[in-house]
């Protein structure tokens, strides 16, 4: 079955940098949309950034300016870089992958970022 499997995540001081990764552990067809996804303790999962097939991106304003999604189509990979780190953005990030055709959706295992003060 495939899976998949995000990895970067971890502890970093305000104005720090990470970088996520997502990765399918098998071949995917039919990908669209990826995207990344974060969930705060007692808050709604929001969306964080997106890119489209054709590169075209859109993110949440409270992270424009500051993170950049890529992805790799060969590879089925999507990364998330963050900047300019603040504990706001502190949370459980999760990579999906949407399909098209009305195919199911794939979502990472979720890797925890924390953004001391």
């Amino acid at each position: 079955q495939v899976q998949l499997v995000q990895s970067g995540g971890g502890l970093v001081q305000a104005g720090g940098s990470l970088r996520l990764s997502c990765a399918a552990s098998g071949s995917i067809v039919n990908i669209n949309v990826m995207g990344w996804y974060r969930q705060a303790p007692g808050k709604q999962r929001e969306l964080v950034a997106t890119i489209t097939s054709g590169g075209s991106t859109n993110y949440a304003s409270s992270v424009k300016g500051r993170f950049t999604i890529s992805r790799d189509n060969a590879k089925n990979t999507v990364y998330l870089q963050m900047n300019s780190l603040k504990p706001e953005d502190t949370a459980v990030y999760y990579c999906k992958f949407g399909r098209r055709y009305g195919l199911g959706d794939y979502w990472g295992q979720g890797t925890q970022v924390t953004v001391s003060s």
